[in-house]
Protein backbone atom coordinates (compact mmCIF):
# COMPACT_ATOMS: atom_id res chain seq x y z
CA UNK A 1 0.00 0.00 0.00
CA UNK A 2 1.61 3.25 -1.14
CA UNK A 3 1.05 6.14 1.28
CA UNK A 4 2.00 9.76 0.65
CA UNK A 5 1.52 13.01 2.53
CA UNK A 6 0.28 16.18 0.86
CA UNK A 7 0.60 19.56 2.58
CA UNK A 8 -1.72 22.14 0.96
CA UNK A 9 -0.18 25.60 1.21
CA UNK A 10 -2.08 28.72 0.16
CA UNK A 11 -0.14 31.99 0.46
CA UNK A 12 -3.16 34.10 1.33
CA UNK A 13 -4.87 33.71 4.71
CA UNK A 14 -7.74 35.80 6.06
CA UNK A 15 -6.54 36.16 9.66
CA UNK A 16 -2.78 35.99 9.07
CA UNK A 17 -1.72 36.65 5.45
CA UNK A 18 1.57 35.01 4.49
CA UNK A 19 1.65 32.98 7.72
CA UNK A 20 3.20 29.92 6.06
CA UNK A 21 6.22 32.03 5.12
CA UNK A 22 6.56 33.53 8.60
CA UNK A 23 9.91 32.85 10.27
CA UNK A 24 9.90 30.15 12.95
CA UNK A 25 13.35 29.60 14.40
CA UNK A 26 15.17 30.47 11.20
CA UNK A 27 12.91 28.58 8.80
CA UNK A 28 9.46 29.36 7.34
CA UNK A 29 6.47 27.71 9.01
CA UNK A 30 5.74 25.64 5.87
CA UNK A 31 9.29 24.27 5.83
CA UNK A 32 9.01 23.32 9.51
CA UNK A 33 5.78 21.48 8.73
CA UNK A 34 7.33 19.69 5.74
CA UNK A 35 10.37 18.61 7.74
CA UNK A 36 8.27 17.42 10.70
CA UNK A 37 6.11 15.35 8.32
CA UNK A 38 9.14 13.76 6.66
CA UNK A 39 10.65 13.05 10.09
CA UNK A 40 7.70 10.78 10.99
CA UNK A 41 9.03 8.27 8.40
CA UNK A 42 5.46 7.12 7.72
CA UNK A 43 5.28 8.12 4.06
CA UNK A 44 6.67 6.94 0.75
CA UNK A 45 6.74 10.59 -0.32
CA UNK A 46 5.87 14.04 1.07
CA UNK A 47 4.88 17.03 -1.08
CA UNK A 48 3.83 20.62 -0.50
CA UNK A 49 1.11 21.54 -3.00
CA UNK A 50 0.71 25.29 -3.40
CA UNK A 51 -0.64 28.21 -5.41
CA UNK A 52 2.46 30.27 -4.65
CA UNK A 53 5.81 30.29 -6.45
CA UNK A 54 7.26 31.94 -3.34
CA UNK A 55 6.29 28.94 -1.19
CA UNK A 56 7.36 26.43 -3.85
CA UNK A 57 10.78 28.03 -4.24
CA UNK A 58 11.33 28.22 -0.49
CA UNK A 59 10.40 24.57 0.11
CA UNK A 60 12.75 23.50 -2.68
CA UNK A 61 15.52 25.75 -1.36
CA UNK A 62 15.47 23.70 1.85
CA UNK A 63 15.54 20.44 -0.13
CA UNK A 64 11.82 19.67 -0.11
CA UNK A 65 9.39 18.63 -2.84
CA UNK A 66 6.66 21.00 -4.02
CA UNK A 67 3.93 20.93 -6.68
CA UNK A 68 2.28 24.00 -8.18
CA UNK A 69 -1.51 23.92 -8.50
CA UNK A 70 -2.74 24.42 -12.05
CA UNK A 71 -6.25 25.65 -11.18
CA UNK A 72 -7.72 27.95 -8.54
CA UNK A 73 -9.19 25.99 -5.64
CA UNK A 74 -11.71 26.65 -2.88
CA UNK A 75 -10.13 24.31 -0.34
CA UNK A 76 -7.09 22.20 0.44
CA UNK A 77 -8.81 18.93 -0.50
CA UNK A 78 -9.45 20.19 -4.05
CA UNK A 79 -5.81 21.29 -4.30
CA UNK A 80 -4.63 17.84 -3.20
CA UNK A 81 -7.06 16.00 -5.49
CA UNK A 82 -5.72 17.82 -8.53
CA UNK A 83 -2.16 16.96 -7.51
CA UNK A 84 -2.76 13.22 -6.93
CA UNK A 85 -5.11 12.51 -9.82
CA UNK A 86 -2.33 11.03 -11.97
CA UNK A 87 -0.13 9.64 -9.17
CA UNK A 88 0.10 5.92 -8.38
CA UNK A 89 -0.94 6.01 -4.72
CA UNK A 90 -3.39 4.21 -2.41
CA UNK A 91 -3.67 6.48 0.67
CA UNK A 92 -3.19 10.25 0.73
CA UNK A 93 -2.71 12.04 4.05
CA UNK A 94 -3.56 15.74 4.24
CA UNK A 95 -1.28 17.48 6.74
CA UNK A 96 -2.17 21.12 7.43
CA UNK A 97 0.59 23.54 6.40
CA UNK A 98 0.23 25.58 9.59
CA UNK A 99 0.97 22.61 11.92
CA UNK A 100 4.78 22.83 12.25
CA UNK A 101 4.96 20.39 15.19
CA UNK A 102 2.94 17.55 13.69
CA UNK A 103 3.57 14.35 15.63
CA UNK A 104 4.15 10.78 14.43
CA UNK A 105 1.80 9.01 16.85
CA UNK A 106 -1.53 10.55 15.76
CA UNK A 107 -0.64 10.16 12.08
CA UNK A 108 0.28 6.54 12.74
CA UNK A 109 -3.03 5.96 14.53
CA UNK A 110 -5.06 7.40 11.67
CA UNK A 111 -3.23 5.18 9.16
CA UNK A 112 -3.70 2.05 11.29
CA UNK A 113 -7.48 2.07 10.69
CA UNK A 114 -6.88 1.04 7.08
CA UNK A 115 -5.49 -2.26 8.42
CA UNK A 116 -8.38 -2.89 10.84
CA UNK A 117 -11.28 -5.32 10.56
CA UNK A 118 -13.62 -2.64 9.18
CA UNK A 119 -11.04 -1.18 6.77
CA UNK A 120 -13.14 -2.06 3.72
CA UNK A 121 -15.88 0.29 4.98
CA UNK A 122 -13.57 3.30 5.38
CA UNK A 123 -13.37 5.96 2.66
CA UNK A 124 -11.30 8.32 4.78
CA UNK A 125 -10.13 8.73 8.36
CA UNK A 126 -9.55 11.79 10.49
CA UNK A 127 -8.66 12.91 14.02
CA UNK A 128 -10.58 14.32 16.96
CA UNK A 129 -9.63 15.43 20.45
CA UNK A 130 -11.83 15.89 23.49
CA UNK A 131 -12.65 19.43 24.56
CA UNK A 132 -14.06 20.24 27.99
CA UNK A 133 -13.97 24.05 28.20
CA UNK A 134 -17.49 25.32 27.50
CA UNK A 135 -16.03 28.41 25.83
CA UNK A 136 -14.36 26.16 23.22
CA UNK A 137 -17.45 23.95 22.85
CA UNK A 138 -19.59 26.96 21.96
CA UNK A 139 -16.92 28.68 19.81
CA UNK A 140 -17.83 28.33 16.08
CA UNK A 141 -14.13 28.34 15.20
CA UNK A 142 -13.92 24.91 16.84
CA UNK A 143 -15.51 22.35 14.53
CA UNK A 144 -17.21 19.64 16.57
CA UNK A 145 -17.88 16.04 15.55
CA UNK A 146 -20.19 13.32 16.85
CA UNK A 147 -19.61 9.63 16.14
CA UNK A 148 -21.43 6.31 16.34
CA UNK A 149 -20.33 3.38 18.53
CA UNK A 150 -17.75 2.30 15.93
CA UNK A 151 -16.31 5.86 15.74
CA UNK A 152 -17.70 6.62 12.30
CA UNK A 153 -18.61 10.29 11.96
CA UNK A 154 -22.31 11.10 12.13
CA UNK A 155 -22.03 14.87 11.68
CA UNK A 156 -19.71 17.87 11.97
CA UNK A 157 -20.85 21.29 13.13
CA UNK A 158 -19.70 24.68 14.35
CA UNK A 159 -22.52 24.51 16.89
CA UNK A 160 -22.27 22.45 20.09
CA UNK A 161 -23.26 18.89 19.20
CA UNK A 162 -24.96 17.21 20.91
CA UNK A 163 -27.08 20.12 22.15
CA UNK A 164 -26.72 20.12 25.97
CA UNK A 165 -30.35 20.01 27.02
CA UNK A 166 -29.17 17.78 29.88
CA UNK A 167 -25.58 18.65 30.81
CA UNK A 168 -25.49 15.74 33.26
CA UNK A 169 -26.21 13.06 30.66
CA UNK A 170 -22.52 12.29 30.23
CA UNK A 171 -21.94 13.43 26.64
CA UNK A 172 -18.35 14.07 25.59
CA UNK A 173 -17.47 16.84 23.12
CA UNK A 174 -14.85 16.42 20.44
CA UNK A 175 -13.05 18.95 18.29
CA UNK A 176 -12.33 17.83 14.75
CA UNK A 177 -8.61 18.03 13.92
CA UNK A 178 -8.15 18.72 10.22
CA UNK A 179 -5.75 15.88 9.41
CA UNK A 180 -7.21 13.39 6.92
CA UNK A 181 -6.14 10.08 5.43
CA UNK A 182 -8.05 9.49 2.18
CA UNK A 183 -8.36 6.57 -0.13
CA UNK A 184 -7.38 8.08 -3.46
CA UNK A 185 -10.81 7.45 -4.98
CA UNK A 186 -12.55 9.21 -2.08
CA UNK A 187 -10.67 12.47 -2.56
CA UNK A 188 -11.16 12.31 -6.35
CA UNK A 189 -14.91 11.84 -5.79
CA UNK A 190 -14.90 14.86 -3.47
CA UNK A 191 -13.17 16.92 -6.15
CA UNK A 192 -15.77 16.10 -8.80
CA UNK A 193 -18.94 16.22 -6.67
CA UNK A 194 -20.73 19.57 -6.21
CA UNK A 195 -21.11 21.24 -2.83
CA UNK A 196 -24.51 20.66 -1.23
CA UNK A 197 -26.58 22.65 1.25
CA UNK A 198 -25.21 21.35 4.56
CA UNK A 199 -21.57 21.96 3.61
CA UNK A 200 -22.43 25.39 2.21
CA UNK A 201 -24.28 26.32 5.41
CA UNK A 202 -21.67 25.17 7.92
CA UNK A 203 -18.62 25.93 5.73
CA UNK A 204 -17.09 22.57 6.73
CA UNK A 205 -15.73 20.70 3.70
CA UNK A 206 -15.78 17.17 5.20
CA UNK A 207 -19.59 17.35 5.43
CA UNK A 208 -19.59 16.80 1.67
CA UNK A 209 -18.37 13.25 2.21
CA UNK A 210 -21.26 12.52 4.58
CA UNK A 211 -23.81 14.10 2.26
CA UNK A 212 -22.72 11.71 -0.49
CA UNK A 213 -22.68 8.63 1.75
CA UNK A 214 -18.93 8.32 2.36
CA UNK A 215 -17.74 6.73 5.61
CA UNK A 216 -15.34 8.73 7.81
CA UNK A 217 -13.56 6.84 10.58
CA UNK A 218 -12.61 9.11 13.48
CA UNK A 219 -9.59 8.46 15.70
CA UNK A 220 -9.22 10.07 19.13
CA UNK A 221 -5.92 11.76 19.83
CA UNK A 222 -4.32 14.12 22.34
CA UNK A 223 -1.99 17.08 21.73
CA UNK A 224 -1.42 17.72 18.03
CA UNK A 225 0.87 20.72 18.38
CA UNK A 226 0.24 24.40 17.74
CA UNK A 227 -1.85 25.48 14.79
CA UNK A 228 -0.71 28.87 13.54
CA UNK A 229 -3.75 30.98 12.70
CA UNK A 230 -2.70 34.32 14.20
CA UNK A 231 0.49 36.28 15.00
CA UNK A 232 -0.10 35.34 18.66
CA UNK A 233 0.01 31.64 17.70
CA UNK A 234 3.38 32.25 16.03
CA UNK A 235 4.72 33.65 19.31
CA UNK A 236 3.47 30.54 21.14
CA UNK A 237 5.11 28.34 18.50
CA UNK A 238 8.41 30.16 18.90
CA UNK A 239 8.35 29.61 22.66
CA UNK A 240 7.45 25.94 22.16
CA UNK A 241 10.36 25.50 19.73
CA UNK A 242 12.78 27.05 22.21
CA UNK A 243 11.74 24.72 25.08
Amino acid sequence: MKIIAMIPARYGATRFPGKLMADLGGKPVIVRTYEATVKTALFDDVYVVTDSKIIKNEVERFGGKAIMSIKEHECGSDRIAEAVENLDVDIVVNVQGDEPFVKKEPLEKVLEVFKGEDADQIDLASLMQEITDWKDITDPNYVKVIVDEANFALYFSRSPIPYPRDKNAGARYFEHIGVYAFRKQAILDFYHLPMRALEATEKIECIRYLEYGKKIKMVETDFMGIEIDTPEDLIKAQKYLEN
